[in-house]
């Protein structure tokens, strides 16, 4: 973990109360998808907790959804304004597990890690698919940036009004043959998947935290092997280890 100085070079909605932030900054203790940061917000007490979505350079690409004060407040942040973040957190998702042919599911604001992650499966030599699950048509985002990576995009939309009509758990059954999963999203939608999954996999979990670095202890969850943090011993965890 550092904490560590980043200057907004942009920030763009990207759909319905989706928003996409560039910054530039000492991106080194970012070393696996699947990481997050936690943003320090002007007149905040608790700082915010938000995946990577991509990270190239000294750039760190956020992407984040307005649903309290503290983020719509960063919907007002102009290039140029300085951000106090602390980076490196969390475990990140082990590519080394994956197989050829590993399989991609993301809901909502699950989505953004799933990029890098399926970047750095791509320059291994891997082949990727990808299930991408929304609501309706206006929240949908980041379709074309998976494709333009090359990899295989289902796109599933509840509402029936985008893609293809149904769940994520729909495109992981279509999906055919994959040799591993990764996914994330909120727990319910976790839940569903674990239950058709035919593999091994790694699950990305949300939760609320205090500190984002296990000092706090309000992040802990149990499984088979005892209590784990999200924030620190997490937020990945294997299948394998999951109580539901």
């Amino acid at each position: 973990m550092k904490q560590s100085i980043f200057t907004i070079l942009e920030n763009q909605p990207l759909a319905k109360t989706i928003w996409r932030m560039k910054l530039a900054g000492d991106t080194s203790p970012i070393t696996a998808p699947g990481q997050f940061v936690n943003l320090k917000l002007e007149g905040r007490f608790l700082r915010r907790p938000i995946s990577v979505c991509d990270v190239e350079g000294e750039t760190l690409t956020l992407i984040y959804k307005t649903l309290g004060e503290g983020t719509k407040a960063m919907t007002n942040y102009r290039s140029g304004r300085q951000l106090d973040l602390l980076t490196g957190l969390g475990n990140g998702y082990d590519t080394a597990l994956s197989g050829q042919n590993p399989l991609l599911v993301g809901g909502g604001v699950g989505i953004p890690p799933l990029y890098l992650l399926c970047r750095r499966l791509i320059i291994q030599g891997k082949e990727p698919q990808v299930v991408l699950g929304f609501n309706a048509r206006d929240e949908v985002f980041y379709e074309d940036e998976f494709r333009a990576l090359g990899a295989g995009v289902l796109c599933f939309a509840q509402d029936g009004s985008y893609g293809r009509p149904g769940l994520v758990t729909d495109g992981v059954t279509a999906a055919g043959n994959y040799s591993y999963l990764y996914t994330c999203g909120p727990e319910a939608m976790l839940k569903a998947v674990y239950e058709v999954c035919r593999t091994s996999g790694q699950f990305s979990f949300e939760e609320r935290m205090g500190c984002g670095f296990g000092a706090c202890m309000g992040c802990s969850c149990h499984t088979k092997y005892g209590s784990k943090r999200i924030c620190k011993d997490g937020p990945v965890l294997v299948k394998e280890e999951i109580v539901w």
